[in-house]
């Protein structure tokens, strides 16, 4: 990947020979290791326009890593969101469990609320475009647009701009196989219940690929790729196999180990509306899911 919207708050380097992140760090950029490390922990370093926490990234040669010269980005802070990467286009964000996408209702605490803030603080003409969801309830990577062109083309091309879109869930129960798909439809009742059908049934047809990670008699680790993207999807999906997802208080089975809903988007893959450079984004999978399989 080619290196993003450059800016004269940075300082950009271009990897010559493969090293991990903060070795390579201390040998080529001005700075005590106490500053570096602050830099780092700030989020104020991007390596190929994606910001980088941690010490032991793989770098390899030919890869532009981006060092901020104020080391961190003050104008926004908050416990629920982090700024995963940010151009004039679009913002790409990692949002924790508890907060909404967008506003429901009177003063609710949502993502787009907090970006437009972000906005204005920074003096950015712009506000956020919500241009897919993820559940109060559920973590993970989200993209918002920036403008209402950047929005339109997002929406209307969903499809053919997001290649790869993946979830990892604690589910309950031992997984019988290993990989798999679940096709069928699915549609809401009017109780806003979403119950799925082995023919149509007039909802929207649905398809889940599943990979099982890990497991014990107890729960599994699972991957999900979303081939389509429908409400509670996965949710639905996983019930469907008798292997609910934990915390889910909608389609579960009363399995609550994390005292959450056990639901994170951990990859999200795109064309670029605008520029149709790869953007590949991964955040880790929770460690508290992992600490279910030590």
């Amino acid at each position: 990947m080619r290196q993003y919207n450059k800016s004269t708050d940075y300082d950009y380097y271009e990897v010559q020979e493969d090293a991990p992140l903060l070795e390579w760090l201390l040998a080529n950029v001005k700075g005590s290791k106490n500053k570096i490390k602050d830099t780092l922990h700030g989020r104020g370093i991007k390596v190929n326009g994606k910001v980088v926490t941690q010490y032991d990234t793989p770098l390899r040669k030919g890869m532009k890593v981006a060092v901020s010269k104020t080391k961190r980005n003050d104008l926004f802070k908050s416990r629920y969101v982090k700024i995963v990467y940010e151009d004039r286009y679009l913002v790409v964000v990692e949002k924790n469990i508890g907060i909404l996408s967008m506003a429901a209702g009177h003063s609710s605490l949502n993502v787009k609320s907090l970006l437009d803030s972000y906005f204005v603080k920074s003096r950015q003409k712009c506000r956020a475009h919500v241009v897919h969801r993820l559940d109060r309830d559920t973590s993970g990577l989200m993209i918002y647009a920036k403008d209402m062109e950047t929005e339109q083309i997002l929406e209307h091309e969903w499809h053919d701009i997001v290649y790869d879109r993946r979830y990892v869930a604690v589910v309950s129960g031992e997984m019988e196989n290993d990989e798999g798909t679940i096709a069928n439809w699915l549609k809401d009742n009017k109780a806003y219940f979403t119950y799925s059908s082995p023919v149509d049934n007039g909802g929207k047809y649905a398809i889940t690929h599943y990979y099982t990670l890990d497991r014990t008699v107890d729960h599994s680790l699972v991957e999900f790729r979303l081939e389509t993207g429908r409400k509670n999807q996965i949710r639905v999906h996983s019930a469907d196999m008798g292997h609910p997802v934990c915390g889910d208080v909608k389609y579960g089975n009363g399995d609550d180990p994390l005292h959450r809903l056990c639901l994170h988007a951990y990859v999200l893959c795109f064309y670029h509306p605008i520029t149709h450079e790869a953007m590949e984004f991964e955040t880790p999978i929770p460690s508290s899911f992992r600490h279910l399989f030590k």
